[in-house]
């Protein structure tokens, strides 16, 4: 009876990765309220920048983090129910996650144990980053030559070819997206609500490359084993909105660096794998733009010694300017829901 289930249900993505996303969701949302209780009991609370806004100090304050690990859960659980483990893409999909996770968990222990903002300090974060990233790059490159052949939006049956140059450019896109993440989760709701989006959009190009049909249909490269990680992105979808439960304002736990640093890599990762990494900066636009405003904050600051925002990353720079948090969190949720489907617009649109 279990074989004659497997062979006519499990087969099919679309039944794997439905039921991946309503598992992790309620996996989150059933085990959110005990994490939250065990996080308060061990005194696992953020520690708030004393030079952020004002009402952060008193809002924030004592609010338990490294919500990531509930995060996690749920995102592993379904994923081992419902893909193939011995998949390439899932494996480093999983190694991928739970790395950047550990880099994020040491941060956030760290800030935890010091009772201060400061846990790891940068440089060390960034190499820790950059050596994973690293090694996940040179992997996918010697398994999957292929993902060397760049995809360009609104260009049909022509792809740029980086050869080993691939290696440089999916380091950049995994912990550029690891740190543009994490730079963005600053406010209730913000981060996971964009992410959520980011990998919905992901969700449909997994689904569409790995159909050799659509892919045919819509010009694009078929990816032979790629559905796996339609099932993948189903589970990191179902488990963002079931934290978002909890994260929504005013939040009752924060993700922390375990989960901004970890859901950060793996959305550069899909975005590579998928062959789509080009439109991460477009489904991705919030993300690279609160980066940006950090690096143009630091560098003003160190050249002119002036500031370009009332402060960093820009949705701080908003709130300063007298928007109130939950109207800034949801206009960047649609500016990043308008900015994912003219992306996905891009799969029918080649002119070329």
């Amino acid at each position: 009876m279990i074989f004659i289930f497997n062979q006519i249900f499990f087969r099919f993505i679309t039944f794997r990765a439905s039921y991946a996303l309503i598992i992790a969701l309620l996996l989150s949302i059933i085990f959110g309220k005990t994490f939250i209780k065990l996080l308060k009991k061990f005194h696992v609370s953020q520690t708030i920048r004393e030079d952020g806004p004002k009402s952060h100090i008193s809002d924030k304050k004592n609010v338990p983090t490294m919500g990531g690990l509930l995060i996690l859960f749920s995102i592993l659980i379904p994923v081992i129910l419902f893909t193939n483990l011995f998949n390439f893409y899932i494996y480093m999909a999983i190694i991928t996650i739970v790395s950047f996770a550990f880099i994020g968990f040491l941060d956030d222990y760290l800030k935890v144990k010091r009772q201060n903002s400061k846990g790891l300090r940068g440089k060390y974060k960034i190499l820790m980053q950059s050596v994973f990233a690293l090694i996940i790059s040179i992997i996918l490159y010697i398994n999957v030559p292929s993902l060397s052949f760049i995809v360009i939006p609104f260009v049909k049956n022509y792809y740029f070819n980086l050869g080993p140059f691939f290696i440089i450019l999916s380091m950049f896109v995994i912990v550029g997206a690891s740190n543009a993440v994490n730079l963005t989760d600053g406010l209730d709701g913000l981060a996971i609500g964009i992410f959520a989006i980011a990998i919905a959009g992901y969700l449909i190009f997994s689904y569409a490359s790995s159909n050799f049909k659509f892919a045919d249909y819509l010009s694009i490269p078929f990816i032979y084993n790629i559905g796996e990680i339609v099932v993948f992105c189903a589970a990191l979808l179902g488990a963002s909105i079931g934290f978002l439960w909890f994260n929504a304002f005013p939040a009752s736990v924060f993700m922390g660096d375990t989960g901004s640093i970890s859901l950060g890599a793996i959305l550069g990762y899909i975005s590579i794998v998928t062959r789509e990494e080009v439109l991460l900066v477009v489904i991705g636009f919030v993300f690279v733009l609160e980066a940006l405003s950090v690096i143009f904050q630091v560098g003003s600051y160190k050249l002119r010694k002036k500031r370009i925002f009332k402060m960093a990353p820009i949705h701080h720079h908003f709130e300063m300017g007298g928007v109130p948090e939950p109207k800034i969190i949801i206009r960047l949720w649609i500016v990043s829901l308008i900015l994912t489907i003219f992306a996905l617009s891009t799969l029918k649109l080649r002119f070329f």
